[in-house]
């Protein structure tokens, strides 16, 4: 299990998450929202946006993602999701019902195209992601 963060961008992921890996070097995987699952719920005009990106070398993932549900702009620096990424399925089912009191769930934990997955943000006001392959 690994605690990873998760950045949200305004448009410019893919810059973003190019001009970290010129810094940081590494292997970069980007998905455009248009080539993946949920490309229907979309809009048109986000389709080259990125829905996931992972940067990975070594030890070191930066994962992030366009803000592509949302017209609402966001502030930069403060759209970081803390993500906790694989482990027993079991285990993150407790982790997320923990964490979910007194906060607010954005995306119920439940099995999805790419593994179980959830999201919500704590009563401090931080936002969390838990997902695992295992189901």
């Amino acid at each position: 299990m690994k605690l990873t963060p998760y950045i949200t961008f305004n448009g410019n992921c893919r810059e973003a998450m190019t001009f970290y890996r010129e810094c940081l070097g590494g292997e970069l995987m980007l998905s455009t929202a248009g080539e993946s699952e949920m490309a229907a719920q979309v809009p048109t005009e986000k389709h080259n946006q990125i829905m996931h990106s992972v940067l990975e070398k070594n030890e070191l993932i930066v994962m992030a993602a366009d803000n592509l549900m949302s017209s609402e702009k966001l502030v930069p620096g403060t759209a970081i999701t803390l993500c906790i990424n694989g482990g027993p399925a079991q285990e993150l089912k407790i982790f997320f019902a923990k964490l979910a009191v007194g906060g607010k769930i954005a995306h119920p934990l439940e099995d999805t195209f790419f593994g179980l997955y959830g999201s919500l943000t704590d009563k401090f006001g931080i936002q969390w992601a838990v997902q695992t392959d295992e189901k």
